[in-house]
């Protein structure tokens, strides 16, 4: 759709590892080695410099850059990042936020499984792992670029630059899905607290079922020194709010030697609060369901049952892309006649996707030198900017982080799309 503004952080940075100083990498090899763990992964969340010369060769900090940005920074702790003007390209990934939210879509097979579902347990089953889905997408270290006003992709819209918002909006015959989000963020020094303020609601088209989302927080480490890394300890809910029942899925915090990295664990319970289904996996890897009593424990003679794996991805891929990701950037998946505000024209990102790092921070500043210079001009007018495909509705609702203003999709989108693609026909 289109993003009438600009901003993103990530709740959506992302990526994975670890990074050790030299004792903690001898403490590695001899603990591994004593107990029988040797090829584990360490985790340190508070980082090292040990691992420069491979974060580097990753595409990502040499040494001297790492001390110059990190200098830079230190006087942002404690706010949040989204207020931050300027960014260096190198951490950036080659796609915008609309692109991004976008591919949170790669598994909605999982939501039609929903919809054609007739057991409402196993409905919550299949799309409570579509939610668990998009979690593979956040693992990636780079961070997406941020929207600009005006910057259409296919089907989301960002609908406030301050603070940043996004509204999005999807649909095929079996859901569809909307969601107003509004991240808040902390920036501590060397990694960022990122918390969901958002509503995200699920139709699923045939009984008119409304299954509400609430994610856990994530928290990004080793922002600058070490390897980054995304953890989203928490709870998430997914409630349907026609019959009350409900998924409550514990993501296990990532501890020492990598325990409990990835692990997912819950229960699907009905409106009494009585487990129905237990489900467990990785986000990173797969999901699976099993019926159970009501005392969570599995059903004699029934199977664990897998509802969800990640799909096939390519080896050794510079942004750790799926195949499906590469598919958001390309011009052959691209529509029509594709507009000229698309995502994918932007030369920010299309330098960066080429390998051009410089090219990419002039090409990104200019864009954020155009965007402040058109906000001036706006405020000297007394224009305010009004969302063209979304609307405000008179609903507010609350979040465990702060209550948020409710954007609907108008369908004027679509209708603009059919009636400019008919005049060029």
């Amino acid at each position: 759709m289109a993003s009438p503004n600009n901003d993103q952080s990530k709740g959506f940075f992302a990526a994975m590892t670890s990074g050790l100083s030299m004792f903690g990498n001898a403490m590695h090899r001899s603990v591994n080695g004593l107990l029988g763990y040797e090829g584990v992964e360490v985790i340190n969340p508070e980082g090292g410099k040990d691992d420069a010369e491979k974060e580097a060769q990753r595409g990502r900090w040499k040494q001297e850059e790492r001390d110059g940005y990190w200098k830079m920074m230190q006087k942002y702790i404690g706010s949040d990042v989204t207020s931050m003007v300027t960014l260096p390209v190198l951490i950036f990934e080659p796609m915008t936020m609309l692109q991004k939210m976008a591919e949170l879509m790669e598994y909605s097979y999982l939501l039609d499984q929903a919809d054609e579902c007739e057991d409402p347990y196993m409905r919550l089953v299949y799309a409570s792992s579509w939610a668990i889905s998009v979690y593979y997408a956040y693992q990636r270290t780079w961070k997406p670029f941020n929207p600009i006003l005006g910057e259409t992709y296919e089907m989301f819209n960002q609908v406030s630059h301050h603070p940043p918002m996004s509204a999005g909006h999807a649909e095929n015959e079996h859901f569809t899905y909307d969601v107003t989000s509004k991240l808040k963020t902390k920036f501590l020094g060397n990694s960022v607290d990122v918390y969901p303020v958002g509503r995200t609601r699920v139709t699923l088209k045939r009984d008119g079922v409304v299954l509400d989302l609430v994610p856990p927080p994530t928290k990004v480490n080793n922002l600058i020194f070490g390897r980054t890394w995304v953890d989203s300890p928490g709870e998430m809910i997914m409630t349907n709010l026609t019959t009350g029942d409900k998924v409550v899925l514990y993501f296990q915090p990532c501890g020492w030697f990598g325990a409990g990295r990835y692990e997912v664990d819950g229960y699907v319970y009905n409106a009494a609060e009585e487990p129905k289904i237990l489900m467990t996996g990785k986000w990173n890897e797969s999901m699976s369901y099993q019926p159970c009593d009501l005392e969570g424990e599995p059903f004699p003679g029934s199977e664990l049952k897998e509802v969800w794996h990640v799909a096939d991805v390519p080896a050794n891929d510079k942004f750790q892309y799926t195949y499906f990701a590469h598919k958001l950037n390309s011009f052959d998946t691209a529509p029509r006649k594709l507009l000229a505000s698309d995502s994918r024209l932007r030369p920010d990102r299309l330098a960066l996707e080429k390998g051009d790092l410089s090219k990419a921070g002039a090409e990104k500043s200019s864009l954020e030198e155009r965007q402040r210079a058109e906000k001036r001009d706006r405020e000297a007018k007394a224009h305010k900017f009004t969302p063209r495909w979304f609307d405000m509705t008179d609903e507010v609702t609350p979040t465990p982080w702060g209550d948020l203003e409710v954007y609907q999709y108008n369908g004027k989108y679509t209708e603009h799309r059919r009636l400019w693609i008919d005049q060029i026909a």
